[in-house]
């Protein structure tokens, strides 16, 4: 049973890693339903006392890859028309969350990939090493630039004083990662 308990902690950090791959909550649900699937017919070759984060992780980026990565993207943002899009004032902690999620899209894949997994799951760079397939050092790179590229992109207001990165905490990235 320890091995459900397990599985079904993890969910929320899937589901957040899902829809910052994705961009989209449907997708994101059905790629995790599919790792989670996955997972569980696979439970037989799990060996209990490993990484079962970077197991679970690592299935869903290669379900990410495989399955959503070779398929054309059918409808753009540019192809909604903008009363669609229109939405009342929100609170400033959901549109700071837009702006980090728009932000982390302009990066490139990889650095954005090593930011969510490092920051927004709370993964040591040792684990994100193990589920992309390289050193540790190279982690380590990828989620410097990757923060030093957010913090250009995102804009004074959503600074926060007394930081000397500009991207507020990494508690606080982790929150507006789930938004």
């Amino acid at each position: 049973m320890p091995f459900e308990q397990d599985m079904i902690a993890l969910l929320p950090q899937m589901r957040a890693y899902a829809r910052v791959l994705l961009k989209n909550k449907a997708d994101a649900d059905d790629l995790v339903q599919d790792a989670v699937l996955r997972m569980w017919n696979a439970r037989d070759r799990f060996e209990p006392g490993t990484n079962l984060r970077a197991w679970a992780f690592t299935i869903l980026r290669n379900r990410f890859y495989n399955a959503f990565m070779k398929r054309p993207s059918s409808v753009t943002i540019d192809d909604v028309p903008e009363d669609v899009l229109a939405v009342p004032a929100m609170q400033e902690r959901l549109a700071a969350g837009r702006d980090v999620r728009a932000a982390l899209s302009a990066l490139h894949p990889v650095l954005m990939e090593a930011l969510v997994l490092a920051i927004g799951s709370d993964m040591t760079y040792e684990e994100v090493a193990g589920i992309v397939g390289c050193r540790v050092g190279t982690v380590k790179s990828r989620v410097f630039r990757a923060r030093r590229q957010l913090q250009a992109l995102l804009d004074e207001d959503f600074r926060q004083p007394g930081t000397t990165d500009g991207c507020g905490d990494s508690a606080q990235l982790r929150v507006l990662l789930q938004v």
